[in-house]
């Protein structure tokens, strides 16, 4: 089955220094603006340059290049600029960069994951090329992690004597390409004392469960992202359906996008369950439900 994430999901290019490009799916954007005049925010995180306005909305802007490590822009240099309006993890936010290049289609399978040499805090979940140049592209759910820390309550789920035990002998598998994103999720598990396996990778996260399955130890439960580079959530979640050895696996497909259009598309691929990360709550509450739901079958 071709994913219908792979079939609309390009790549916008921009510039945060003169020479690289950066990338973002364009799932996650609203739309393109120029630069225009913004309201300071009081006690803001300092890449924050403040609000725009923009169609009736409050939105926050802010510096991109400055939030990965890059030279700030300037204010000679906001006159070419643009903000590249994003929806992600449920907060509509601005980016402000140095120039747009140009919208690309991209084949996700041809996404290389970033060198291991680059450290903990670089905002990467993977590497492309187009005419020749590296394009990076951002991981922006790891960006704003940084500039808006999430609160306690996001994080952390309170289980029941009971409800732990139901959770705990359970193969639970965790898929998501970005660092922060697989942190929440291993953090969230962590905290309630749950055991988990946790991959970067799609195709990784098949092995696993080919394996698993070789050994008669079945992963009882994949949670996964559904934007990924090489084996989306989408194709992964049909692949786990249409192996017999692999479907009675409980699937959790969750996204960053506030879209109900690839929530929707979760079912039609075999996922049990589709989020919009991250809320521990609502994640725990799922895994709930899937452990409730083997227990029956």
């Amino acid at each position: 089955m071709k994913s219908k994430a792979s079939q609309s999901q390009g790549l916008l290019l921009f510039r945060l220094s003169h020479k690289q490009l950066f990338a973002v799916g364009t799932l996650k954007v609203r739309e393109l603006v120029p630069y225009t005049p913004l309201n300071a925010i009081p006690h803001s995180h300092p890449t924050i340059l403040g609000a725009a306005t923009i169609r009736g909305n409050t939105i926050p802007v802010i510096d991109m290049a400055a939030a990965v490590g890059y030279q700030g822009l300037s204010e000679d240099e906001y006159a070419k600029s643009y903000i590249v309006i994003t929806d992600c993890q449920r907060m509509v936010i601005g980016f402000l960069v140095r120039g747009i290049d140009k919208i690309i289609e991209c084949n996700w399978r041809d996404i290389e994951s970033p060198p291991n040499n680059l450290g903990p805090n670089a905002y990467l979940t993977g590497v492309t090329r187009f005419e020749e140049g590296l394009v990076q592209l951002l991981d922006v759910e790891l960006l704003l992690s940084k500039v808006f820390p999430e609160s306690p309550e996001t994080s952390r789920a309170i289980l029941t004597d009971v409800q732990r035990e139901k959770l705990k002998p359970l193969r639970i598998l965790l898929v998501d390409d970005s660092k922060v994103a697989r942190k929440q999720l291993s953090d969230a598990l962590d905290r309630i004392n749950i055991p988990y396996q946790v991959t970067s990778d799609g195709h990784d996260a098949l092995s696993i469960m080919q394996n698993a399955a070789e050994k008669r130890e079945p992963i009882d439960m994949l949670v996964s992202d559904i934007e990924m580079p090489g084996l989306d959530g989408y194709e992964l979640a049909f692949e786990v359906k249409n192996t017999p050895a692999l479907a009675q696996a409980y699937i959790i497909l969750h996204t960053s996008l506030s879209s109900e259009i690839s929530i929707g598309q979760a079912q039609q691929v075999g996922a049990n369950e589709a989020l919009e990360k991250f809320d521990a709550h609502e994640l725990i509450s799922a895994m709930l439900r899937g452990a409730e739901s083997k227990a029956k079958s």
